[in-house]
């Protein structure tokens, strides 16, 4: 992700994936290239955006799940900050993409600068958060191989029993 003001400021916001596990953990570092105004402080945020309904009557929810200031004073060209953000601290759910075309919750890392003067400079950039499923789902027709092969290897321990005992 990159931030810029042209011939003012510009960063580049590097992280290790897009996709992430409810429990897993954000790595990333933000590297100044050019900083030409005087920035206060910088935070990353976690916000969460539900989306509900169609047409006229949609309506946007947005939530800032985490708020972390990842830096106070001025930065200096060529300063890289490095970013942890341990996300299984959080109620969180996994990114849903338009369900019925009516319902959507989707997650974005905020980086957000604020000068001398509170200006505000921010980029969003959409991550996707997942769970691992509790159970494997199988198709009606692998179901139904694993139980022929079952009742197989019973007919041929039926049959064995027999032969031990005649």
């Amino acid at each position: 992700m990159e931030v810029g003001i042209e011939d003012c400021l510009h960063i580049e916001f590097e992280y290790n994936k897009s996709k992430y596990h409810l429990k897993d953990v954000i790595v990333g570092k933000i590297y100044f290239l050019l900083v030409r105004i005087k920035i206060k402080h910088m935070e990353v945020n976690i916000i969460k955006r539900e989306t509900t309904g169609t047409g006229p009557s949609v309506y946007h929810g947005n939530e800032t799940i985490a708020k972390y200031e990842i830096m106070d004073g001025a930065p200096v060209k060529g300063e890289s900050i490095p970013i942890r953000l341990f996300l299984a601290g959080y109620e969180l759910t996994p990114t849903m993409r338009d369900i019925n075309k009516k319902f959507s919750v989707r997650y974005y890392l905020n980086l957000v600068l604020i000068d001398e003067e509170e200006r505000r400079y921010f980029k969003q950039q959409e991550i996707t958060l997942w769970r691992k499923g509790d159970i494997v789902r199988r198709s009606m027709s692998q179901q139904a191989s694993i139980a022929a092969q079952r009742f197989e290897g019973s007919k041929d321990k039926r049959a064995s029993v027999k032969e031990d005992n005649s």
